[in-house]
């Protein structure tokens, strides 16, 4: 499934949600992640982040799509993050 994951975290939490989606999703801009994700990664993802957040103050939202086949990306300004600078 294709998902685009953006959150509101606190600062001191900031670097351990970012580093936990890197590990799962493609960056794309400050706060917002995308990218394929199988059902069993998105539940551990969903798990690690419970773990770090605090439920009173951040939040997180994952929009999830069965397929971008009729989807369309149009980037306005400079394009941040994405695929190609994965290693």
């Amino acid at each position: 499934m294709f998902v685009i994951l953006v959150y509101d975290i606190g600062e001191k939490r900031v670097a351990k949600v970012l580093k936990t989606c890197r590990k799962y999703l493609y960056w794309v801009q400050n706060s917002v992640f995308e990218g394929e994700i199988s059902e069993v990664n998105l539940v551990k993802l969903k798990t690690e982040l419970n773990n770090i957040i605090e439920k009173d103050v951040d939040s997180v939202i994952i929009y999830t799509f069965r397929t971008t086949k009729y989807s369309n990306v149009e980037i306005l300004g400079v394009k941040k993050g994405g695929q190609e600078l994965i290693l």
